[in-house]
């Protein structure tokens, strides 16, 4: 552990940091608080307080005028959900990195059962993973950047999951552009805080606690690559990652840790040449929010006077007795011609206003993809060939963007999950020829998107067998057929198709059973050829006689 004067001078210098990079986010702040007001207004005030002492229970949708957006973000999350995680599917599998162990049956075994594993832990009611993710979802749609906090639990063994506002969170990119630092800046009351850090509080924050324990106070979460690191520790000291809980009062370290993997998963949807933090849909889609938000106003307005109209009256004694209430008669209205002397102002072209309005909205839905998911509905005749064919489409125009999502969202996070699960020693025992391999891994996403992705090359196969087929049917010679490796397809189409290893059997076990029919089927040619095998060694020995 650091001693008191090394404490002291680690939390200035990590205080110092985090203040550059609060600094170097002010841009984002005022852009992401814009965002909010028109998107996704909860968060609004969130942005102004640093995300943690805003007013509690104040109205935020003063600046929405239109619900077209914020249903627009829901409904994103929900089409990443679809595509990426879907709760009711086993979306991504575990393969090891040494490809000559793809056909190693203990080594397939282990990886479905760490995957399965893996699954149960990160469903698990306490896990709380299904709303934490929409959550990481809507804030890529919102603000192009999320965070997602992944641990195990403090009472069971498992995994539990944060999903962290953005507003409390502070990027720092290694110098291949990962993002390998965290600084989350958040509050919690004095009790809160001594019921995480103990009698570790400054001096300042334990006379709060006897007088105030509702009062809130600031801390820093640091999470930074560890310059002193000894890998022959086993302790935090020998860990990649540094851990830091800072005080903001007292300027002091509360408690010191660390992670053998990076415990954020940080997202970001689309990124502009160096800028560390993310561009999401409604930063896209801005101008037409805005502008949405107008004509609304003025349709409002149009609406208003269209219903409750203004009235052009002859004179001003015309209406000192005016009655607008249904069936009442008001005599002076009309001259003795019956020409009306109070008429209502016409207003502008409502059904325009609307058409504008339309436009705007179905922009915003492009954007946040929602057009997308629109075609089954809207199409219910399409045939299944149809419905194939879109989906491909769907896959092609969604792979670039969401595919991102894999390598710095769910990648990272399945790493951590693995590693917190082997801590916990939730992992089964390794075989063997894993071990050699120093139990490296890939991850295969098996999610509908990544399905899409692969159908190509499943039904390239099978055109090309049906194709070869009605050769052989043509010609009737079946030697074409020859030129297909079925050893080799009918494994990596099962593959393809997210076939579960204990389903398959075993190279060895297909080899015996071929070894089998191949003796059964000598047997069978030897009893038939008997007879006459029989007569040829009669007719010899009668001619040898």
């Amino acid at each position: 552990m650091l001693n008191n004067n090394e404490s002291g001078d680690l939390a200035q210098t990590l205080l110092a940091d985090f203040q550059k990079l609060k600094g170097g986010r002010l841009n984002w702040d005022s852009h992401w608080k814009e965002i909010a007001e028109r998107v996704w207004p909860m968060h609004r005030s969130q942005f102004e307080s640093q995300g943690a002492l805003g007013s509690k229970g104040d109205k935020r949708n003063q600046h929405i005028y239109d619900s077209t957006a914020t249903q627009a973000l829901n409904r994103f999350g929900a089409i990443l959900d679809s595509l990426l995680t879907p709760r009711n599917q086993t979306w991504h599998r575990l393969k090891p990195s040494d490809r000559s162990l793809l056909n190693d049956r203990p080594t397939k075994l282990w990886f479905d059962e760490a995957n399965a594993i893996a699954f149960k832990h990160r469903y698990a009611p306490n896990a709380n993973f299904a709303s934490q993710n929409q959550n990481v979802y809507q804030s890529l749609g919102a603000y192009g950047s999320g965070g997602m906090f992944i641990d195990k639990l403090d009472s069971t063994p498992g995994l539990r999951y944060k999903s962290v506002f953005l507003g409390e969170l502070y990027f720092r990119e290694n110098h291949q552009g990962i993002v390998d630092s965290v600084f989350r800046y958040y509050s919690m009351t004095a009790r809160q805080a001594h019921q995480k850090f103990g009698d570790a509080l400054p001096d300042q924050l334990k006379s709060e606690l006897r007088n105030n324990p509702d009062t809130s106070f600031w801390f820093v979460h640091a999470v930074v690559p560890r310059e002193d690191r000894d890998t022959d520790r086993l302790d935090f000291k020998g860990m990649p990652f540094a851990s830091y809980y800072i005080s903001e009062t007292g300027k002091k370290i509360v408690e010191e840790g660390g992670y053998n993997s990076f415990p954020y998963a940080t997202p970001r949807y689309n990124q502009a040449p160096n800028e560390v933090y993310g561009r999401g849909p409604a930063m896209d889609a801005l101008p037409a929010i805005k502008t949405l938000n107008e004509q609304k106003k003025t349709q409002l307005k149009a609406g208003h006077r269209a219903v409750d109209p203004v009235l052009l009256a002859y004179d001003d004694g015309v209406l000192d007795d005016f009655s607008l209430r249904p069936g009442s008669v008001n005599y002076g209205g009309v001259d003795s011609n019956g020409r009306a002397l109070v008429q209502t102002l016409k207003t502008g072209a409502y059904n325009i206003g609307l058409d504008m309005m339309d436009a705007e909205r179905q922009v915003i839905n492009d954007i946040f993809l929602v057009n997308l998911f629109q075609i089954l509905v809207e199409n219910p005749q399409m045939t299944a060939t149809e419905v194939v064919e879109r989906s491909k489409e769907k896959g092609m125009l969604l792979a670039p963007t969401v595919g991102r999502q894999q390598s710095e969202y769910l990648g990272p996070m399945i790493e951590r999950e693995l590693d917190v699960l082997q801590e916990q020693g939730l992992l089964p025992e390794m075989p063997p020829a894993l071990l050699e391999a120093a139990g490296e891994y890939q991850i295969e996403y098996d999610s509908p998107l990544s399905r899409a992705q692969q159908a190509e090359e499943v039904s390239g196969i099978m055109r090309s067998l049906e194709f070869t087929l009605q050769v052989v049917n043509i010609t009737q010679d079946p030697s074409v057929m020859d030129f297909y490796d079925f050893d080799q397809i009918i494994p990596a189409v099962n593959d393809r198709q997210g076939v579960p290893a204990k389903w398959m059997r075993a190279i060895d076990e297909v080899e015996q059973i071929r070894q089998g029919r191949a003796e059964q089927q000598a047997q069978q040619q030897a009893v038939e050829a008997a007879p006459g095998v029989a007569a040829v060694t009669n007719a010899a020995s009668k001619l040898e006689g």
